[in-house]
């Protein structure tokens, strides 16, 4: 179909896609994000050489198209809106597993682990998640002061939580966590990243091996089950297995430590979290944290399989749509006042976990481990407090998830 001289003309026009944040101010969508808010809830963008995929910023239009089976997940489609470089070793993009698919095999492999990710199951979990928890904390009053909260706390915590829910061994956590650090970097070029996935996923199909042959109470031998009666290969499932061991503690990390530097920036909210009993203030502040900070930090990425009529505009078959969770969490449509960190507001109609078939998998033991941790961490250590400026703290502007790479802290 040929492109209208109008669509042409929009096309010519767009603006530079730009960086998501600023340094000065780290916790907020960039000003120049922002400005794309102001075009309107659908426009084009300019990425990567000619590339002009659309940009959907506002939260209602975002989740109808979220449940839109005419918008593809798959990273391989021509105009398929990389987050980095395309150009760069060939444009190679690891296979994310179901994250990558569309319907029925994306609900077909889905099925396959979200049991393992109910409510239920997850709250049942809490007692040792509140050990952990605890244990580590007890590493780190015994330890230097200052510390690296990150080092010490907020990446091994969630690390040793999917480590034991998925079956693998924790003792190899310094491998996972620097083969996961690249795989979302958007400064490693695309030859680093696919190496360091391959390493990620060949260490998976082994353990996938070995769960054939000595099962165990874990999701892997579970997935290994599925190998076993032909219903996965053994690669389908080491690809579920680097999926939900990066997804498991990555976005978790990154969340406890910029939700930390947030609250010590709040302390009137920060005393709340500390001293409540009730856990629905608790899970309030949760859910508002999840909606200011935002951190998948370069949208969702989508492409059209068909044309599809929204906002007054037509996304044709074949365009790359970008859907910007941050500005879609601080759309005042439907959070009064958005940029104004409130705890107590109702937060839960956010959309950091997406929306729609594609929706975050693990956002139950997200929830539940960021419950436990905020109240713990503060009551634990009352005078915890930054041990340098938030000026001079390095913030993952170089990562598709958003977060602080080191937080010294003091106490």
């Amino acid at each position: 179909m040929t492109p209208s001289p109008a669509l042409d003309t929009e096309a010519a026009e767009a603006p530079a896609f730009p960086d998501p944040r600023s340094a000065v101010c780290p916790f907020d969508p960039s000003p120049e994000l922002r400005d794309l808010a102001r075009l309107g809830p659908v426009s084009r963008v300019r990425s990567w050489g000619e590339s002009t995929p659309w940009v959907v910023t506002s939260h209602a239009e975002q989740k109808t198209l979220l449940s839109d089976p005419r918008l593809s997940a798959q990273f391989t489609h021509p105009n398929y809106p990389s987050p980095v470089d395309p150009r760069h070793a060939g444009g190679v993009r690891p296979d994310m597993s179901f994250v990558a698919m569309d319907d029925p095999d994306h609900a077909r492999l889905r099925r396959m682990v979200s049991g393992v990710f109910t409510v239920k199951r997850i709250e049942a979990m809490r007692p040792v998640v509140q050990r952990i928890v605890d244990d580590f904390l007890d590493r780190m009053l015994a330890g230097p002061n200052p510390a690296d909260l990150v080092k010490s706390f907020a990446l091994p915590i969630p690390s040793l939580v999917i480590s034991e829910l998925l079956g693998v061994p924790y003792e190899d956590h310094e491998f996972f966590q620097v083969n996961s650090k690249t795989i979302v970097s958007t400064v490693a070029d695309a030859g680093q990243r696919q190496e360091a996935y391959t390493q990620l996923s060949a260490y998976l199909d082994d353990l996938v091996g070995k769960k054939i042959g000595a099962p165990a109470d874990d999701l892997l031998s579970k997935l290994a089950e599925r190998v076993g009666t032909g219903e996965l290969t053994r690669g389908q499932a080491a690809a579920m297995g680097v999926l939900l061991l990066l997804g498991g503690h990555e976005t978790t990390a990154n969340m406890i430590t910029l939700g930390t530097l947030l609250l010590l920036e709040h302390p009137e909210q920060l005393a709340v979290v500390r001293d409540t009993d009730d856990p629905a203030v608790v899970a309030g502040a949760v859910e508002e944290l999840l909606r200011y900070l935002s951190i998948v930090h370069l949208g969702r990425r989508r492409t059209a399989v068909e044309d599809i009529e929204i906002a007054g505009k037509t996304i044709r078959a074949g365009d790359g749509v970008i859907l910007l969770g941050e500005l879609a969490n601080r759309d005042p449509e439907v959070f009064p006042s958005p940029d104004t960190f409130d705890i107590t507001r109702d937060a839960r109609h956010h959309q950091a976990f997406g929306a729609g078939t594609h929706h975050c998998v693990g956002q139950p033991l997200a929830r539940m481990e960021l419950q436990v941790i905020y109240p713990t961490l503060f009551r634990r250590i009352p005078t915890l407090r930054a041990a340098t400026g938030t000026d001079r703290i390095p913030f993952k502007y170089d990562a598709v998830i958003y977060g602080v790479h080191e937080l010294p802290v003091t106490w």
